[in-house]
C-alpha cells in the first residue's frame, strides 16, 4: 500500500475506514463521517482558541480527582454510527469532549460516544456543526452536545428526549450560569467562557 503523505493522494469521494485514517501522514486535519472525508477548517483563530482554553480549563479543573475526563482537540473520537465489515468509519475531532466511561479510552482516543461533546463554531464550519455533526452526535448517543457561538457569545445544550431525539436548551448568555445534570456541581459563569 502506498504511503499517503498528501491529501491530494486520496479520492475525496472515496470510502475509508478508521484503519485507513491511521495510516495517513499529512498535515491537513480531516474527519471521517460514515466513511467519507470532511476537510476541517484551517487552524482556529485566536478567539476560538481562547474560548476553547477557557471552557476546557473550567471543565478540566472541576473534573480533577473525579471519574470523568476532559480532552481538547486534536483528540480522535470514533463514533458507533456506521460500520463496514466490522470496521469503524467515523472519526471526529470535537473541540472538547467529556468521557465518564474509562473503558471507552484507548491509546488512539475515545472509542464510543462521549458523554459531552462541545463544538465551538467557526466562520467556515457553522453549517456542518449545526447539521451534519448534530445528526451524527444524536445518532451515536452523545448525551449532551454543546454548541458555543463566539459571535453571539452564547451556548446551547442539546440532549436527547425519551425517543433519543435532541432538544435544545435556551441559549446561555453572559450573565447566566451554565450547569449540567451529567456533572453535578459543575457551575460555569458564561462570562468566563468568552473572557479574552
Amino acid at each position: 500500500m502506498p504511503k499517503i503523505t498528501s491529501l491530494s493522494q486520496l479520492d475525496l469521494n472515496g470510502y475509508y475506514t478508521y484503519q485507513d485514517y491511521l495510516t495517513w501522514q499529512f498535515k491537513e486535519r480531516v474527519e471521517l463521517i460514515k466513511g467519507y472525508i470532511f476537510k476541517m477548517s484551517p487552524a482556529p483563530n485566536v478567539k476560538h482558541q481562547k474560548i476553547s482554553s477557557n471552557l476546557h480549563g473550567l471543565i478540566w479543573s472541576f473534573l480533577r480527582n473525579k471519574n470523568c475526563h476532559a480532552f481538547s482537540a486534536p483528540f480522535d473520537v470514533r463514533l458507533p454510527v456506521s460500520l463496514k465489515e466490522g470496521k469503524s468509519d467515523t472519526v471526529v475531532q470535537p473541540d472538547i469532549v467529556v468521557i465518564c466511561d474509562e473503558r471507552k479510552l484507548d491509546e488512539q482516543g475515545c472509542n464510543g460516544a462521549p458523554d459531552i461533546v462541545v463544538e465551538i463554531l467557526s466562520p467556515g464550519n457553522s453549517s456542518r456543526e449545526m447539521k451534519d455533526k448534530f445528526e451524527l452526535y444524536e445518532a451515536s448517543g452523545v448525551l449532551e452536545y454543546w454548541i458555543v457561538d463566539p459571535e453571539h457569545q452564547d451556548v446551547v445544550i442539546y440532549s436527547p428526549n425519551k425517543e433519543g431525539v435532541y432538544f435544545g436548551s435556551r441559549p446561555y448568555v453572559i450573565g447566566d450560569i451554565l450547569n449540567t445534570s451529567l456533572l453535578p456541581g459543575l457551575v460555569i459563569d458564561v462570562k468566563e467562557v468568552f473572557d479574552s
